[in-house]
């Protein structure tokens, strides 16, 4: 029974500071709650703040990635440009080339062409000819049997090439090759052993054009036809009239030679 009187007593006595302990604890908790939310706010600031950022980081490299893309794009779409100007350059040039080849072929043509032409055209147009320094025009034909007749005499044919100049004479009479082929068909006859003939065609050459540069070469052979006649006292004149004539002529020294000799 005292135990319990005592026991209500303590406990009497035990609330007036069980109550200012709680209201210490009270005040002592408010300030740490303040700072809990102070805290709270912050770190959700800083949360809304990541949050942002992490928004603004993911935008931002949704449009770098879409620049890129349309950058590789727009580099694969000039790529493409570059191969097609690269095709179309070969292409130019395998045309170019082409071209080249045709102007070229186009111009052989032409000159083949030109040259069948001239080639028919100089069958019948006349032309110039140079003969012992003289310049005249003649006939294709003409300078034809000319050029065969005294490719016969250079092959030591005499009776063909006498037979050639001879009938060259009776076609072109008035031909510019007259002295010439008087010269020769002298010469062809004297190979021949047709003094007689020999001298008459280069007394005709002598008469027709003494000036000619073929006239003291004939005096000679004219006298050579005269020795061959056994006709001295004639070839002796002839060589003193060659060599009065003609004396610086390289006929005249050998005329001066031949004098000698027959002394």
């Amino acid at each position: 029974m005292q135990a319990r009187v005592r026991a209500r007593r303590w406990g009497r006595a035990l609330k007036p500071g069980l109550a200012l302990c709680m209201l210490g604890a009270a005040l002592l908790a408010s300030p740490a709650r303040a700072a809990l939310f102070e805290d709270d706010e912050a770190r959700k600031a800083i949360l809304d703040l990541r949050q942002r950022v992490d928004q603004n980081n993911e935008q931002l490299k949704a449009r770098l990635a879409e620049q890129v893309d349309q950058l590789r794009r727009s580099l694969l779409d000039l790529s493409n440009q570059v191969e097609a100007l690269r095709g179309e350059t070969a292409k130019l040039r395998g045309q170019n080339e082409q071209l080249a080849r045709d102007v070229a072929e186009l111009q052989r043509q032409q000159k083949d062409l030109k040259q069948g032409v001239d080639e028919r055209m100089g069958k019948f147009e006349p032309q110039k000819v140079t003969v012992d320094g003289k310049e005249f025009v003649v006939e294709p034909d003409e300078r034809r049997l000319y050029d065969e007749a005294m490719a016969t005499l250079r092959k030591g044919d005499f009776a063909a090439a006498a037979s050639a100049f001879t009938a060259f004479q009776k076609r072109y009479p008035k031909s510019g090759y007259s002295e010439s082929v008087l010269f020769w068909l002298g010469n062809a006859q004297y190979g021949k052993r047709e003094y007689r003939e020999a001298m008459a065609s280069f007394r005709s050459l002598l008469a027709a054009a003494p000036d000619s540069p073929r006239a003291p070469e004939a005096m000679l052979s004219l006298a050579n036809c005269q020795v061959e006649l056994k006709d001295a006292k004639s070839a002796r004149k002839t060589l003193d009239d060659l060599i009065k004539a003609y004396p610086k002529s390289e006929a005249a020294q050998a005329a001066r030679e031949r004098l000698a000799a027959m002394k």
